[in-house]
């Protein structure tokens, strides 16, 4: 085990600086992500094993994990999973970065709680763009107005305790799928585009990788059983919210 640390008070930065831990066992890909992630200011911890990086997550709990999928000790699927059910780390934004990058693999990635999905091999300028839209997106949180309910065919948007039920039944969503979800129901009828929802969703600001999108839509749907069909596909440009 190896770990980089960097002294926030050496970069004359005290309180606003973010901890990123990657968990990732090719030390070399691991120092690098580490390496430009430090120039750019965050302090990194570096774990090369599943099981280590899910301790040091739950004993200290970073703003940004970056989490490689095949790891020894625990997947990171596993990893993934075991974090989302512990409350002070179920809202710790999780990157996963992978050499796995067919559909199922991304659906299976989003299905146990990340938020976003890297495929190797990548520029490390999309890592550091993925990260600081990642980090924006969890420090502004959605912008809605809180403490009403938002109603739209059999599905109930809690605004103000962020929860969603469909045909009465709360649904557990990730950061992400509320959000989307909610953007949707709020410009319904209206056809929003992959790249704005990209852009207004996951807060990037480039084209970015569309197939995010169309990924979380698939299960989103599938979360929210029938009544998710109110989510319509526009064929060659994006989705709708109708009933």
């Amino acid at each position: 085990m190896f770990i980089m640390w960097s002294n926030p008070f050496d970069q004359g930065q005290v309180c606003d600086v973010k901890k990123v831990l990657i968990i990732e066992d090719e030390k070399d890909l691991a120092e690098l992500l580490a390496f430009n992630l430090e120039k750019d200011g965050y302090t990194v911890i570096c774990m090369y094993d599943g099981k280590l990086g899910y301790e040091r997550a739950v004993a200290d709990p970073p703003d940004l994990i970056l989490l490689d999928l095949m790891l020894p000790g625990l997947l990171g699927t596993e990893v993934c999973k075991a974090l989302r059910k512990i409350p002070h780390t179920a809202q710790v934004p999780i990157i996963m970065i992978t050499a796995k990058g067919d559909e199922i693999d991304r659906v299976v990635g989003f299905e146990v709680g990340s938020d976003d999905y890297i495929v190797k091999p990548f520029s490390m300028r999309e890592v550091m763009l993925r990260v600081k839209a990642v980090m924006r997106r969890f420090e502004h949180g959605p912008e809605i107005s809180s403490g009403d309910l938002l109603t739209f065919t059999d599905i109930v948007i809690d605004k103000d305790r962020h929860t969603v039920t469909s045909a009465g039944l709360e649904v557990e969503l990730t950061s992400t799928e509320y959000k989307l979800l909610l953007y949707l129901v709020e410009k319904k009828g209206y056809v929003q585009s992959r790249e704005q929802l990209l852009q207004r969703v996951w807060s990037y600001n480039n084209s970015g990788d569309t197939r995010t999108v169309d990924t979380h839509v698939t299960r989103l749907r599938s979360k929210l059983g029938a009544p998710g069909d109110i989510i319509k596909t526009v064929r060659g440009f994006g989705y709708k919210v109708e009933e």
